[in-house]
């Protein structure tokens, strides 16, 4: 056996909204996004207006139960994704999307860094308890309007990052890091207008990392990027991604 080894980089994906449309979730922030159609839905997942006002709540549980996020499946750009980390090559997801498609998908949990929590439980937010999203819709369905944590009775939400609220600390601090660490970045999907995780790419690339943007719409971090992809993700993203498996370029 050689003593050589070859180096397999460590490639580090961004996801934003723009991976999940294909799987039939709504890009909120897009042109056509749910935020700009109506901005009244944006107080349904505010976290000050979700805490004092009942009725917010009460629409809110609407909202998750005929969320098409619950209901999807992931499309060829997630399954490239893992497809890639079961070849061999090191990676890791971080996400600003709560569906959970990655790992879905087969990206192991503890590979996948959910900057804004997932849509798949709920918290509450007196004792902190966590449970199942399902198990929340199921009491919905059986006539609770705005079901109470069982724990303690407090209000429950999904365990996502509303707005208004902070990111998991823990999960930034581990999302820096691989920022920081990694031999390839890609954003994926997102306008990188978010922050903090926009800046994530204008990290990696501060620490040597090949930038690759795969994007519909210009991003502020197109003129750092060592590539920018304009085509459709779900064909995009495996091409970039098959390349990287491959080891072209040198990668």
């Amino acid at each position: 056996m050689s003593s050589e080894t070859t180096h397999r980089p460590l490639v580090a994906i961004l996801s934003g909204a723009g991976i999940s449309t294909d799987s039939g979730i709504p890009d909120y922030r897009g042109p056509q996004g749910l935020w700009r159609r109506d901005p009244e839905a944006e107080k349904l997942v505010t976290y000050e207006y979700y805490m004092t006002d009942p009725e917010i709540r009460r629409r809110s549980w609407l909202m998750r139960r005929d969320s098409e996020a619950l209901r999807a499946r992931p499309n060829g750009a997630h399954e490239a994704v893992a497809r890639l980390e079961r070849s061999g090559v090191p990676v890791r997801v971080i996400t600003q999307n709560v569906d959970g498609l990655h790992q879905i998908a087969g990206m192991p949990a503890r590979k996948v860094l959910e900057l804004h929590g997932t849509a798949r439980a709920v918290r509450c937010t007196h004792c902190q308890a966590r449970s199942g999203m399902a198990e929340a819709l199921e009491r919905v369905a059986a006539g609770e309007a705005d079901p109470v944590c069982r724990e303690c009775g407090g209000i429950l939400k999904s365990a996502t990052v509303m707005f208004g609220e902070s990111l998991d600390p823990d999960v930034l601090t581990e999302a820096v890091a691989v920022a920081r660490a990694c031999d390839i970045f890609i954003a994926v999907g997102t306008s990188l207008q978010v922050q903090p995780a926009a800046s994530l790419a204008g990290l990696a690339a501060e620490h040597g990392a090949r930038l690759i943007i795969v994007n519909a719409e210009p991003t502020p971090y197109d003129g750092l990027a060592d590539e920018v992809v304009r085509e459709p993700i779900s064909v995009a993203l495996p091409a970039v991604l098959e390349r990287i498996a491959g080891g072209e370029g040198g990668w």
